[in-house]
């Protein structure tokens, strides 16, 4: 009995848009914010996304594919962690959709995050993004 509950996360940076666009993309800056992820991808439409790193001592390499790119406004892809236990399927990918607006040094970065299965799952993908939010935040306005 699947729901599709939606997570949603969003901060104001006191940043330009380019600055903030530029933290989403530039894998020096996503590994400072992103809980230590190490990206590789070469931000193209239906390339691969992956992120390796390690989650409370374990290994871990997520997967996904860059589903939109729409440089300084909005970033879509999928998303699948195998530290989730479930089969790598297509149900059990998550779409992530980050879109950034604003002008001068205020920008305003939404992100929302489909396919969460029950309210416990999704309320704990939104404290996840927030963090990540809230992380990219700090490392932008330094």
């Amino acid at each position: 009995m699947s729901k599709n509950l939606i997570a949603k996360a969003s901060v104001t940076i006191n940043a330009s848009r380019d600055k903030v666009w530029n933290a989403l993309v530039d894998p020096k800056a996503i590994k400072e914010y992103m809980f230590g992820a190490n990206v590789v991808t070469d931000w193209h439409e239906k390339s691969p996304i992956v992120w390796k790193g390690e989650y409370e001592g374990k290994p871990y390499e997520d997967k996904g594919v860059i589903l939109k790119f729409k440089p300084g406004h909005m970033l879509q892809y999928s998303h699948f962690s195998p530290m989730s236990g479930m089969p790598d399927k297509p149900e059990n990918y998550h779409t992530v959709t980050i879109e950034v607006s604003g002008e001068g040094d205020k920008t305003q970065t939404t992100l929302s995050q489909d396919h969460n299965a029950t309210e416990k799952e999704r309320e704990e993908s939104e404290k996840n993004w927030t963090a990540m939010l809230d992380g990219m935040k700090r490392y932008v306005e330094h």
